[in-house]
């Protein structure tokens, strides 16, 4: 049957229309688009294979964790081992144990993270370090020479130095049978463990700055060690560091000490590292009264002659003889009740290290803790 004109332009309106709403429908899927990432993998744990039959020593590193959760589902997991440039993808998995061939008996430090259909990736996992035992692929052969790895770095700090605009820390040297000869630093992403610095070895004093972060916001770090024939330590333990302000701009004149407030109570801890002649001090204040203590200085006498400051961090410090008084910032210039701050200096000192015989905050003495 032959369609007339009105039946003809009623056809081809209706074609327009259809392929309208069909254009429409990749729009409406991309607007749904799953964009929530899955949970953090936890609960790593060592799992080394079963040794396959008949073969010789070989070495392989293994581990098994807890699945991860999604809104849609988890399609892999992906873990990344430690090597001396940095964590790189080792394998892929879509179940909850993996590993890779290495050297039987060495030791290697890796993460997983999750990745769900659409792309989106979790928060990496903690890092866990295991020993390649008898597994399932053949190792490569093992490298000559020195294969013992330095031990893992310990003692930090934070902050020890200045107060950069950003995060500082320091910590103690490792040993190693031939020597270390760096530590690399890495802070945790939203989705890995990323290299953000390299510190040579040896040296006097070991600390790490990084700036260009959140001030007010704590990061986590880790440090590793290396020696000259690429064997690395286990990780140190992970640092959650304060981003903090930034070294103070100088005012023109001394802040005035503000009048005593009557119901003000306080409590004192200070720390003090000492090296040779020279000392990094810690002092946190907690507010014990009632009431909000604002616009704070802190003075701390030692006996005479007292030490020499250099130089000091989340405070105005300035010295007078045996005294030192530390003025607040403007981004820390209020202690609510039970809440603390925390500030520290650095200062050089002759004959037996100091100790404070008073610290008071506008005046009033603090209780020693």
């Amino acid at each position: 049957m032959k369609l007339g004109i009105p039946s003809l332009r009623r056809s081809v309106l209706t074609a327009t229309l259809l392929a309208s709403a069909l254009a429409f429908v990749p729009a409406a899927l991309a607007a749904t688009a799953d964009t929530s990432p899955p949970t953090r993998p936890t609960n790593l744990l060592p799992c080394p294979p079963p040794s396959a039959p008949g073969t010789s020593v070989q070495g392989y590193a293994s581990i098994c964790w807890t699945s991860s959760t999604d809104d849609v589902g988890v399609a892999a997991y992906d873990i990344y081992r430690l090597t001396q440039t940095g964590f790189v993808k080792a394998t892929t998995t879509t179940g909850t144990v993996g590993g890779f061939s290495g050297d039987y008996g060495r030791r290697y430090t890796m993460y997983v993270v999750a990745r769900d259909a659409a792309g989106n990736t979790s928060p990496p996992s903690s890092l866990i370090t295991v020993t390649a035992t008898t597994g399932i692929v053949q190792s490569p052969t093992p490298a000559p020479g020195d294969v013992t790895p330095p031990s893992q770095p310990t003692g930090f700090q934070e902050p020890c130095l200045a107060d950069y605009t950003g995060v500082s820390f320091c910590w103690q040297p490792s040993t190693d049978n031939v020597g270390v000869t760096a530590y690399d630093v890495y802070r945790e992403t939203p989705t890995a463990w990323l290299k953000v610095g390299t510190i040579p070895a040896p040296a006097s004093f070991l600390h790490f700055y990084e700036s260009g972060l959140v001030t007010g916001t704590r990061y986590n770090y880790v440090v590793v060690a290396r020696d000259a024939a690429g064997n690395l330590s286990t990780p140190s333990s992970t640092l959650s560091a304060l981003a903090r302000q930034g070294l103070p701009v100088p005012t023109p004149t001394p802040t005035p000490t503000p009048t005593p407030t009557p119901t003000l109570s306080c409590q004192a801890t200070y720390t003090a590292t000492t090296w040779y002649n020279g000392l990094s001090a810690n002092v946190t204040i907690r507010n014990t009264g009632t009431t909000p203590i604002v616009d704070w200085v802190v003075t701390i006498d030692y006996p005479s002659p007292g030490p020499v400051l250099t130089q000091g961090w989340s405070a105005t410090i300035t010295q007078s003889g045996p005294q030192l008084k530390a003025a607040s910032l403007p981004w820390n210039r209020t202690i609510p009740p039970n809440a603390t701050i925390q500030f520290g200096f650095n200062a050089s000192y002759t004959g037996t290290p100091p100790a404070p015989s008073k610290i008071s905050v506008n005046g009033v003495p603090c209780t020693r803790v």
